[in-house]
């Protein structure tokens, strides 16, 4: 017996040695691979294709075959599949899946083509009379609503999360009110895109950025939207491994942004950047470079949506919206439409007296001196800085907007000290609006609705009261 047992086993061996398929169908843990995870075809359609891995029979199903097919559309072990597309003919973007099945085993793949688009409307003049010249003529003083529809998260995303409440139209009319015709509302849009192929936007954020820019036009003030810092994808990234990435979400957003708001007139204008930058010191020549296509994506972008931004006056940005890269480095756009561009900077100096939390400076102007005071940024360093601005763009013909400027309020001083920094800052933000002005320069003060220690807030973001009326009256008085 046990001879024949030992037999019994040689004998097995020698058969699934010679033939190791008969049981190795049936014993086998199924397996099927799609490494392909998606394909981006072009609206036109087209072929393409990859490897299905499988030690199976799979099968394929597409989501839609009005426009997709696979073949095959089954097979065994590895084979190679073709995915066809048609041509898309519509308006808008499409995306479908073809299915992998083997067993209870799913793979998909993602396709996406792009549409048509929408028909771009001829270009219309109503209402847009006034070159850059002109308009800057008309923009008196301008005041930001400051982190709040820029305030952005990848994944919950609002207007509120920064602290401020949601903007109503009484905090509008009350800076209307106060004697600011200009505002100019910074703006996210990353954290509501809905599709990360195509950037596309939720129509639920472009319908309230609308109605925010709608408190501000039914006040017949000049509005400004732009791309703010919205987590930094584009203004933390004037490099040339960035340029082509970034600059196809540049133009795919603000392709989008232009034609929601195409039929607003002159009040509205554009601006394509904020802050961008590589860190805060003189900027290479690769930095100088992405910046500046950056720039150019935005006008490219915006003037092929036709309609009323075939003549809009857009706003384009300096490197890191400072003064002197400005007069160093900026060229400006290629511009199909002639002198409808104007020159952003951003002001703060000295910054030890206007931003910088830890710092003991308090005191700015020629009444004050010793402890306290910067050493630099002064009345004569102001005058030097805004001169430059006039000699080499408003001179020229290219007006400059002042897209931010201002100076926190130290309330944790001694009695003394804050009422001599109040009076110092009231006088920084009258000299600083009146120099700006006196050099063609049109301030926009910044403004992010922290009325506390440390904050650049003048109102009320709930009610709309005036928190610091010397404050406005400073700024408003110098016009």
């Amino acid at each position: 017996m046990k001879k024949r047992k030992i037999m019994y086993s040689i004998l097995l061996c020698l058969f699934f040695s010679l033939f190791p398929q008969a049981c190795s169908d049936e014993k086998a843990t199924p397996e099927l691979v799609v490494r392909t995870e998606s394909l981006d075809f072009d609206k036109e359609g087209g072929t393409k294709n990859f490897l299905v891995e499988s030690n199976g029979n799979w099968t394929a199903s597409v989501s839609d075959n009005t426009w997709i097919t696979a073949d095959p559309a089954s097979g065994k072990a590895t084979s190679k599949v073709l995915i066809t597309v048609g041509p898309n003919t519509g308006e808008n973007a499409r995306e479908g899946l073809v299915t992998f099945s083997l067993g209870s085993l799913q793979k998909t793949t993602k396709i996406n083509q792009p549409g048509q688009g929408a028909a771009v409307p001829p270009d219309d003049n109503e209402g847009m009379v006034s070159d850059a010249k002109d308009l800057a003529a008309q923009l008196k003083i301008g005041w930001n609503l400051g982190n709040s529809l820029e305030a952005t998260s990848e994944t919950n995303a609002s207007e509120t999360m920064w602290g401020n409440p949601k903007t109503s139209k009484r905090l509008i009319d009350a800076v209307k009110a106060a004697g600011f015709n200009a505002i100019r509302i910074p703006c996210a849009w990353s954290g509501y895109i809905e599709n990360q192929e195509t950037y596309k936007i939720s129509d639920a954020w472009l319908a309230r950025v609308k109605e925010v820019v709608d408190y501000c036009i039914d006040n017949e003030m000049y509005t400004i939207i732009n791309i703010h810092w919205d987590r930094g994808w584009l203004e933390e990234n004037p490099f040339y491994a960035k340029q082509e990435e970034v600059n196809k979400k540049q133009k795919a957003l603000w392709t989008q942004i232009a034609g929601f708001f195409k039929d607003y007139d002159e009040h509205l204008l554009l601006a394509g950047t904020n802050e961008v930058h590589a860190g805060y010191g003189t900027p290479s020549a690769e930095n100088i470079a992405v910046q500046s296509s950056y720039n150019q994506t935005f006008v490219d972008a915006v003037r092929a949506t036709g309609g009323k931004n075939a003549w809009r006056n857009l706003v384009v940005q300096a490197y890191n919206t400072n003064s002197e890269y400005a007069i160093k480095y900026l060229k400006m756009p290629e511009d199909k439409a002639k002198k409808r561009l104007m020159v952003e900077v951003h002001y703060y100096d000295p910054w030890d007296f206007c931003g910088d939390e830890s710092s003991s400076i308090y005191l700015w102007g020629k009444d004050y001196s010793g402890k306290g005071v910067s050493t630099w940024g002064q009345e004569a360093y102001a005058n030097e800085r805004f001169a430059g601005m006039k000699t080499n763009f408003v001179d020229k013909g290219i007006p400059v907007i002042l897209g931010e400027y201002g100076a926190i309020l130290r309330s944790k001083l001694s009695d003394l000290e804050e009422q001599e920094h109040i009076q110092a800052r009231n006088y920084y933000l009258n000299y600083i609006t009146k120099t700006a002005q006196e050099n063609g320069c049109i301030p926009f003060y910044w403004d992010n609705g922290n009325t506390g220690n440390n904050g650049f807030g003048l109102f009320n973001r709930s009610t709309g009261a005036q928190v610091y009326p010397d404050a406005i009256q400073a700024i408003v008085s110098a016009k």
